[in-house]
């Protein structure tokens, strides 16, 4: 159990990590040259992050956490739990809601530069603060246990 929890809490952190790296460098960095080249480079990024490595964290972080709690006692269980919701929530479903979609508009060259980057990092933010909400929760039920 305690090395199932160690992975929900390693998998969480590399996540929160992406998010907050997008936006506190990647972001700014693209921002700060010509439009068209930062939406050739997102696409770019687009493209590429696209692979196994990503969908282990973003899909895995909030799988374990529900795994975890399922196989966790007591108050562990319930910091897991929310870990897993927050999540999903905070994470997953703003993803598929709303930055893949932007992503996608971004690839097909419906939505110039001055109107994702803003929109696209404020909810990346928000994915990041998830993120490392649910890295809190996965400790401290790891405490927990």
């Amino acid at each position: 159990m305690v090395a199932l929890s160690l992975i929900a809490l390693a998998l969480h952190g590399l996540v929160a990590g992406l998010f907050y790296a997008f936006s506190m460098s990647v972001m700014p960095g693209l921002n700060a040259i010509d439009p068209a080249q930062a939406e050739a480079a997102m696409r770019s990024v687009n493209r590429k992050i696209l692979n196994p490595w990503l969908f282990v964290v973003f899909l895995g972080s909030p799988l374990v956490a529900l795994v975890a709690g399922l196989l966790a006692d007591g108050s562990a269980a319930l910091w897991f739990f929310a870990a897993a919701a927050v999540n999903f929530a905070g994470s997953f479903l703003v993803t598929v809601a709303i930055n893949v979609p932007m992503n996608n508009a971004i690839e097909a060259g419906t939505m110039p530069w001055k109107d994702y980057s803003r929109r696209w990092t404020a909810w990346n933010t928000l994915r990041a603060v998830a993120c490392v909400a649910s890295l809190v929760l996965v400790g401290v039920g790891l405490t927990a246990l």
